[in-house]
Formats: structure tokens, C-alpha cells, sequence
């Protein structure tokens, strides 16, 4: 049973940083897609960013050049280094995960493109 468990939420001044951790259990970090959504309430979730098995990452352009998407296989970590963090940054982020490969393969900005999901953690941004 794969299990994803996220970290490093808080609340931080606009322009701060934050840095997000997703420890998962039965998946290894190069098995495939990884990604970070975000959701605000009554709001679709949104694909942030996603890694690929060989590392290859593409971000949604609202935070191109902010976050930054990486994971460790040794620790099979994923992260998310959140830097300028705007108030519209403000969400609660979720880590997921699949068994296919992001590029080419699946729309990686697309919820049910992944099975494997953590159960959130909270981020807000202050102005």
C-alpha cells in the first residue's frame, strides 16, 4: 500500500520561503511522475510542478523561476523549495505521485493523471 506523507507547511510574510517534504512508503521516488498540487477550498486543485523518473521537471508559469521541484532517492523524498512567496501562493499543497512516466506520457497538470496522494499540508502567505 503506497502511503505519501507531507511536511514544512507554515505561515510566512509575503517575499519568505517555505520548503515542502513528502515522505512516501511503498513507491520509490524513480518509479515515475511525481508532483505538487495545490487547492484552495472551493477551488479545483492545481498541478504546481512535476519530476520525472530521469528528472526532468516542468512547472505551471504562475511560479517558474519561485519553486523549485526535486526529490532524493536515497531519503525517497520529494521536495518543493517555495522561495518569493506571494499571497496568491496561499493553499493547502498536496504530493502525488504515478507509475507512468510524466513526458511524454501522462498530463501531468491533471488530477486524475495520478493514483497516489498525500493528505496535504497547509501553506499561507501574509501580505
Amino acid at each position: 500500500q503506497v502511503q505519501a506523507v507531507e511536511s514544512g507547511g507554515g505561515s510566512v510574510q509575503a517575499g519568505g520561503s517555505l520548503s515542502l517534504s513528502c515522505q512516501l512508503f511503498g513507491y520509490f521516488v524513480n518509479m515515475g511522475c511525481m508532483a505538487w498540487f495545490r487547492q484552495l477550498p472551493a477551488n479545483e486543485r492545481e498541478g504546481v510542478a512535476a519530476i520525472d523518473s530521469d528528472g526532468t521537471t516542468s512547472y505551471v508559469d504562475s511560479v517558474k523561476g519561485r519553486f523549485t521541484i526535486s526529490k532524493d532517492s536515497g531519503e525517497n523524498h520529494l521536495y518543493l523549495q517555495m522561495d518569493n512567496l506571494q499571497p496568491e501562493d496561499t493553499a493547502m499543497y498536496y504530493c502525488a505521485a504515478d507509475h507512468r512516466e510524466c513526458f511524454p506520457g501522462i498530463l501531468w497538470r491533471v488530477v486524475g493523471s495520478f493514483v497516489f496522494w498525500g493528505r496535504g499540508t497547509q501553506v499561507t502567505v501574509a501580505t
